[in-house]
């Protein structure tokens, strides 16, 4: 995959679906071939199930026997997570994890203090065994263990225990600290996404307050901490592998349209693909990721505001595909054009602003000249890290961006025409 392609599509991840293991699986082969769906469907990086709620790991853990290191497969010897972020260096793609709070096996799950130290390990071994992580991924899980009791969980210990061991690492969850939930498990940010938020809206992982699900939708403009959105959505009806639903993966159509309301709404998009019972990922979600790719590339392969002709002080920097240059009107609102040197076909628009610079647009407009006429093909509010706009297609010879209301001096470092 090109470079450039990589650099548009690299807003995805795949997370996997706890594995059972039948004896004569070859994981290597397995994932590999995981790994190799992935990098063809454009994804930067895997999330691994390293533990689910039953409590089973898939690393020979020395804090319980319910692992591999009890079944039969490599007579005890093997390691997932070892052969998992292996397949994921060798082929160039960024490895994390998650690890279930909830644990359905454990005795000590419950008893407080027994079960964080249980806990901690579990994690310090993941994050201390198998080199850099770029994303260490929690949920809020929280049922009964065998002993009737609910565990609360320690959080700020389990924080910094990352922070510690992988301090470049991303931590994911409700309340992140770093990257949030969304909100929904229908693959589907708000329409309006600030990358910031108030932490105390969701003060921890599994917080089910009023509202809470609209505040993870949309953060908030004047959020306090920088916590951006990650969308999580399977490619199948459940998050686990059933042969039932081999007829019901998702369309090609439909992952395209995934990628709209997630990347194309400031947000990450995480798309659980569940292996089967021999390790493997089925044919048909191998067939779908590859034609999702191929139909991102097609997306973006030809930007007609590459060839335009900038009009105004600035604006050749938001086609100089340099997210470290922008332009800005020098105040808070103002308008930019480009001529496309001819009439250009356009259906799709493509907004960035230079994000690590903040996140300030709060609404805008797109204007496309068709035979000497302007109208109004878009509008929106924020823009953040990428914003795509699908309009009804025109053939046009300029196109007019004007940012209506910021929190600031706006920084556009991108406007693309596909």
């Amino acid at each position: 995959m090109s470079a450039h392609s990589r650099r548009w599509m690299a807003p995805l991840a795949l997370a996997g679906g706890a594995v059972a293991l039948r004896p004569g699986t070859s994981v290597n082969k397995a994932l590999r071939q995981w790994v190799r769906a992935a990098r063809s469907a454009g994804a930067g990086s895997l999330v691994l199930t390293a533990k689910h709620h039953d409590g089973f790991c898939l690393w020979p853990t020395r804090t319980t026997r319910h692992s591999v290191a009890s079944s039969p497969w490599r007579s005890g010897t093997g390691d997932v997570m070892r052969e998992f972020t292996d397949a994921c260096r060798a082929e160039g793609l960024g490895a994390g994890v998650y690890l279930s709070p909830w644990d359905r096996n454990a005795p000590s799950y419950g008893a407080g203090g027994r079960y964080d130290d249980l806990y901690i390990a579990q994690l310090t071994e993941l994050l201390t065994q198998y080199g850099p992580l770029v994303e260490v991924w929690f949920d809020g899980a929280n049922g009964e263990g065998p002993n009737g009791r609910r565990q609360s969980y320690d959080w700020p210990r389990i924080h910094r225990t990352v922070r510690a061991l992988q301090p470049e690492a991303v931590i994911f969850s409700d309340a992140g600290p770093d990257v949030r939930w969304i909100g929904n498990e229908r693959g589907v940010a708000g329409e309006t996404c600030w990358s910031t938020i108030d932490p105390a809206a969701v003060p921890y992982a599994g917080y089910d307050g009023p509202g809470v699900a609209e505040v993870l939708q949309t953060g908030h403009p004047h959020g306090s901490v920088w916590r951006p959105g990650e969308t999580d959505v399977s490619i199948r009806p459940g998050w686990f592998w059933h042969p039932a639903e081999d007829a019901k993966v998702r369309p090609v159509e439909n992952l395209v349209e995934l990628h709209f309301t997630s990347v194309g709404r400031n947000s990450k998009l995480l798309l659980n693909v569940p292996p089967t019972r021999e390790g493997l990922l089925h044919a048909t979600d191998v067939d779908r990721l590859e034609r999702y790719g191929e139909a991102i590339r097609r997306l973006y392969a030809v930007d007609a505001a590459a060839r335009a002709r900038p009009r105004g002080r600035n604006a050749r920097r938001l086609v100089d595909g340099d997210r470290e240059s922008w332009w800005s009107p020098g105040r808070d609102t103002g308008s930019i054009e480009l001529d496309l040197g001819g009439a250009a076909p356009c259906s799709v628009l493509c907004l960035e602003e230079a994000i690590r610079h903040g996140q300030t647009v709060e609404r805008y407009h797109v204007e496309a000249r068709v035979g000497g006429a302007w109208s109004v093909v878009a509008s929106g509010t924020t823009i953040g890290h990428r914003k795509l706009d699908r309009i009804d297609p025109v053939t046009a010879d300029r196109i007019r961006l004007t940012v209506e209301s910021t929190l600031g001096t706006p920084r556009i470092a991108r406007l693309s025409i596909f």
